[in-house]
């Protein structure tokens, strides 16, 4: 059976619909990454005033900085935690929803609601339950002889923001892996059930390796999304403290730029944060593209 080909017999409407995609990319993507490249080797008055080009001198006085070497430190940690957290979590809510039958699309429902949710309300919500007046869960831990305070120790605010973020993405890692599991052939599963494999050993012969490519991309997504997407998070729960503890990468740029104003070193900052995700983004497609060649 052959597909009918779609021929546009005017050339320039191709273009046309082509045009509002486009004029949104170049207006708001490409436009301010060129402007914050240029502004990073100048110095500039906060009132742009006087302007003065220092050439590569805003990104050398960002790795003499200790403030700066911490944040870099600071988004490691969240990365990593946020990535492993919310990645292994949704992998095992996926498995128990395609182990469902009859209530799959259910549950499936239930645990998507969370990404609809705005990372700022997110980012309150977790604020209240772990307020350490107010919240659910430090009288919860005080039952059993922890106190909790996010305010003071940079491990608990640490924690809070990791949760906080996870919680937000869980629901975006459920789907691909419950898409993936559910693109297995059960004819696999069957085959290793009756030569006497276990579950685990089902999971971890069978599944899981089929799951890898899956499990590759989400893990570069997480990390682009802590990059990114978390600056909500922190500002609604712990505003980069205590001491600079969850004072990650894209919430400097902006203590920088929009409360120091200091816009040439904010500048350098959001450049070398592009150029990370730029770098992520190519090693994702390099692996996808060889994928698909094998």
């Amino acid at each position: 059976m052959q597909t009918k080909r779609t021929i546009f017999g005017n050339k320039i409407l191709p273009y046309g619909l082509l045009l509002p995609q486009l004029a949104v990319t170049l207006i708001f993507f490409i436009w301010p990454a060129a402007q914050a490249v240029r502004q990073s080797f100048l110095q500039e008055d906060p009132f742009g005033l006087s302007t003065a080009f220092v050439g590569l001198k805003n990104y050398a006085a960002l790795f003499a900085d200790s403030s700066y070497l911490n944040s870099l430190q600071v988004t490691l940690v969240f990365s990593v935690g946020v990535a492993i957290f919310s990645i292994v979590l949704a992998l095992i809510l996926a498995l128990a929803a395609d182990s469902c039958i009859r209530s799959r699309n259910v549950y499936t429902t239930l645990l998507v609601w969370p990404y609809a949710v705005a990372p700022a309300v997110a980012g309150i919500l977790w604020w209240f339950m772990f307020n350490p007046t107010i919240g659910i869960a430090p009288y919860m831990l005080r039952e059993v002889g922890y106190n909790w305070n996010h305010r003071l120790s940079g491990l608990d605010a640490m924690i809070l923001v990791i949760m906080a973020a996870s919680w937000k993405q869980i629901s975006y890692n459920f789907l691909f892996f419950l898409a993936g599991l559910q693109a297995i052939p059960q004819s696999l599963r069957e085959a290793a059930a009756i030569d006497g494999a276990g579950p685990a050993k089902r999971f971890f012969t069978v599944v899981f390796p089929l799951l890898s490519p899956t499990t590759f991309f989400l893990v570069v997504v997480n990390i682009v999304y802590t990059m990114f997407d978390t600056f909500a998070v922190i500002h609604a729960t712990t505003k980069g403290g205590p001491a600079q503890a969850t004072n990650i990468l894209v919430y400097k740029v902006f203590n920088d730029g929009f409360i120091g104003l200091n816009m040439g070193s904010s500048a350098a900052q959001s450049v070398i944060l592009m150029g990370i995700v730029i770098f992520l983004t190519f090693i994702q497609f390099r692996f996808v593209e060889r994928r698909v060649q094998y």
